[in-house]
């Protein structure tokens, strides 16, 4: 349980959660850290917690750096309880510390934990001496939570960014010069489209606060921290936030008799042809969370459900409704798939891909089983309209 540190007086004293494989819906196949950070300055100070479970290993980990209640203030950069899990036990071992949140932090923690604790409540553009070292705060509203706060220190160029950044990773390397780079990125990309994708606007508004900063260093509070690419991946994040699209296509489905798959397969064929790169993507073995990882940059997403009971197969309907959440914008959907007498399945896809506000093109709805005139004719439909 040993800290890490960051230069010679800020350490990593978080928790590693290797066993989380699901984090609400968003599946976590490489796990979690939970960051926190300990800055040895004249007041000692503490930026988040970890999840209440991995608190002995937090406090494991600062005590091989200073006696845990010696801790003069602490940041609460958001509620959320893989963040603010440990702050009941520690407030109680260091009970005149300051405790520092956000003007929603403030109320969120009170809601969550019903303490009378002391708080100092921060906003854009405030800031506190830690002795020989600053921190000035940066409120992250709606990324992805109203409380949602950020930490800059001038004097080392590190951003103490909170969720903005993150990656949801479990691993005992800290930074980005350790790891492979294309899954630190990847696994960076899954987080975006899969918590902060519905806030884009409050993300560019950070992103434009960020600009002004000149930042050696990114410490998030989940997963690697940005050393050496620092760069790309507030180039990323632009490019995230802009809802900027790939000539890519996703074709999403889950099929009964595979007639449904067959028109899948006939749809990838038509963008194919058309030279635009596609992907199938079969609900029954692929995870929500997974599939919404490439929707965050591709331009086309198509749909496909036979029919059940005069619906859709529960496996669209749930990546449906997920999608609906996360709110990718600007798209271009397509609805498609087979039915035996009923048929109100692609109808019930449209209405959903038409809810989101993309754009459409026409719908495709095969009875029983296609045959290969019948797909061509399927592929050529997709052609035209491309």
């Amino acid at each position: 349980m040993k800290p890490v540190a960051l230069n010679d007086f800020i350490y990593w004293v978080g928790g590693i959660d290797w066993d989380l494989r699901n984090f609400h819906g968003y599946m976590t196949q490489r796990g979690s850290t939970y960051n926190a950070y300990l800055i040895m300055d004249e007041k000692i100070t503490l930026i988040d917690t970890v999840k209440y479970y991995l608190y002995d290993e937090m406090i494991e980990r600062i005590s091989k750096v200073v006696d845990p209640e010696k801790i003069d203030i602490i940041i609460s950069n958001h509620v959320e309880m893989d963040h603010s899990g440990g702050l009941p036990k520690l407030l109680e071992l260091c009970p005149n510390a300051m405790l520092i949140t956000s003007p929603n932090g403030a109320k969120g923690l009170e809601a969550h934990y019903k303490k009378n604790w002391n708080y100092k409540v921060m906003k854009t553009g405030d800031s506190i001496s830690l002795g020989k070292t600053t921190l000035q705060f940066i409120l992250e509203q709606m990324v992805h939570w109203p409380d949602n706060m950020a930490c800059y220190m001038p004097e080392t160029k590190i951003l103490f960014s909170n969720d903005a950044f993150g990656q949801h990773i479990a691993t005992s390397e800290r930074f980005d010069t350790e790891y492979p780079l294309d899954i630190i990125m990847y696994e960076a990309k899954k987080y975006y489209a899969n918590i902060v994708l519905p806030y884009d606007k409050q993300t560019q508004k950070v992103l434009d606060a960020v600009s002004t900063l000149d930042i050696a260093m990114i410490a998030p509070s989940h997963g690697i921290i940005w050393k050496d690419h620092v760069k790309a991946i507030v180039t990323e994040y632009h490019n995230w936030a802009a809802n900027k699209t790939k000539e890519k296509a996703l074709i999403i489905y889950d099929t009964m008799w595979n007639s449904t798959k067959l028109i899948a397969h006939a749809i990838k064929k038509a963008f194919e042809e058309k030279n635009i790169p596609a992907q199938l993507y079969d609900l029954k073995t692929i995870h929500i969370s997974d599939i919404m990882t490439e929707v965050l940059d591709a331009k086309y997403i198509c749909v496909g459900s036979p029919t059940l009971n005069n619906n859709m197969l529960p496996t669209v309907a749930a990546f449906l409704t997920y999608c609906k959440g996360l709110a990718p914008k600007n798209r271009v959907g397509l609805a498609f798939g087979s039915y035996g007498w009923g048929g109100q399945s692609v109808a019930q896809v449209e209405a959903v891909l038409a809810e989101m506000g993309w754009q459409l093109l026409p719908s495709i709805k095969v009875q029983y089983v296609p045959d290969e005139p019948l797909l061509g004719t399927i592929a050529q439909q997709v052609f035209e309209k491309l």
